[in-house]
């Protein structure tokens, strides 16, 4: 059995829209079974191995962190205080939700959760103050994306340790494409507001500014603690994760008091539920890995591109178009552990700095949770709009497009992704 029916049987169970953890579980055993002489026993000892992966640690307690946050009212604080920052400007709302993600993402490391936080409170305000709802989701919906790039980032952690790359290092090199990412949305929607005249947010002076601002410190105060802990040597990513967890549980329970200890139970049964489906997912991408390993296909397709004498540049045009194809089919987490160690020893081969890869991935990443068919954010955004999932995809469509273009800027111009890296290593 080759590498290339392996491929197919995975595509083909996506199609038949059997889940990805289970497409990629099945084709692996199918393919150990029929195709090799390792004993199916393989399959259980590699699910066990990925246990083994400290670095995985982090991912549990970061699910955690951000549904303390998203329960206990950091977001409405946060959106309070991006009104105040933005919401004189044309369309104030939209600039604000923009700007509110973007807080969120820094200290949740989730996209669907910053869609869930930020939505539900700026979709039905944009609706009353006027705005057009289809507007109104797709701005939420692609600005929600940022939680994939802005550190702390799940699928960085993923990335990391499936090419064994510092995630401290993935972390700093996200901070400045996460910055631009919201800029291109942000000057996309200012444009788009003023030709039409959208509403805006009378300026409530530098007093409602300050006091938005120490409404929303202690959230603020997240990013400095995980961010400032990992690169004082104060603690490792795992550890900040960790501590983000305790303390978003502390400021929801004992500063804001948004919440109660009546709702812990419910808040950590759903954080445990997304936790078991994320690592699922990669425990079956895992054993995929491990096959294509076995079958020496990394090294094949590194051999066929020196061989090609692609230059860089159209190396990474090609890394794109397959993550975009990819990202339309499966779950990030599943996308960097089967590509990355496909992709990481050609663009080494090829003079490409692997923090640098790492981060034109996750940013692809953020493109695929607004594609459909398995765009998680579009069903998200869907279920807060009361929309149709094509309606959102549409609503989505031309946000896609910004994000795009700012994915080609960060591709081919490595000083976003690795001034930062340069300056703290």
């Amino acid at each position: 059995m080759s590498a290339a029916l392996l491929f197919t049987g995975l595509i083909a169970l996506l199609l038949l829209g059997v889940p990805i953890a289970i497409s990629l579980g099945f084709t692996s055993l199918a393919f150990i079974t029929l195709g090799t002489e390792d004993p199916p026993t393989v399959v259980a000892q590699k699910l066990f191995d990925t246990m083994e992966h400290t670095t995985l640690l982090a991912i549990p307690f970061f699910v955690l962190s951000s549904h303390f946050l998203t329960t206990g009212g950091v977001s409405a604080r946060l959106i309070e205080f991006a009104k105040a920052l933005v919401g004189w400007m044309h369309g104030g709302l939209a600039m604000a939700a923009v700007v509110s993600c973007m807080f969120f993402a820094a200290i949740s490391g989730s996209s669907p959760a910053t869609v869930v936080a930020i939505g539900s409170i700026l979709i039905p305000g944009m609706v009353q103050a006027g705005y057009d709802k289809h507007f109104a989701v797709g701005v939420i919906a692609t600005a929600g994306s940022l939680g994939i790039l802005i550190p702390p980032s799940i699928p960085m952690i993923v990335y990391a340790d499936a090419v064994e790359e510092s995630v401290g290092k993935m972390f700093i090199a996200g901070i400045l494409p996460g910055i631009l990412m919201g800029m291109f949305l942000l000057v996309t929607t200012y444009i788009y507001a003023r030709k039409r005249d959208m509403p805006r947010i009378p300026w409530c002076g530098w007093k409602h500014l300050l006091k938005s601002f120490f409404g929303a410190f202690w959230g603020l105060l997240l990013i400095l603690i995980v961010v400032g802990g990992i690169y004082g040597g104060i603690f490792t990513p795992t550890e900040s994760a960790a501590v983000a967890a305790v303390y978003s549980a502390f400021i929801a329970l004992f500063v804001h008091r948004d919440m109660g200890f009546k709702d812990v139970p419910e808040v950590m049964l759903a954080a445990a539920k997304m936790t078991a489906m994320l690592m699922f997912i990669i425990a079956c991408a895992m054993i995929f890995a491990h096959v294509l390993t076995e079958q020496q296909l990394p090294q094949q397709l590194a051999q066929k591109v020196v061989d090609q004498d692609l230059s860089p540049w159209a190396f990474l045009m090609m890394v794109n178009i397959i993550l975009w194809f990819a990202g339309d089919f499966m779950e990030p987490s599943a996308i960097l552990l089967i590509l990355a160690p496909l992709f990481h020893p050609i663009a080494i081969s090829l003079g490409i700095d692997p923090i640098h890869l790492g981060i034109i991935m996750t940013t692809n990443m953020e493109v695929g949770m607004i594609t459909p068919p398995v765009g998680l954010n579009l069903y998200v955004a869907a279920g807060l709009s009361g929309l149709s999932l094509g309606a959102v995809t549409r609503a989505a469509l031309p946000w896609m497009m910004v994000l795009i273009a700012a994915l080609l800027v960060i591709t081919y111009i490595p000083w976003f992704s690795l001034f930062l890296v340069g300056v703290m290593y």
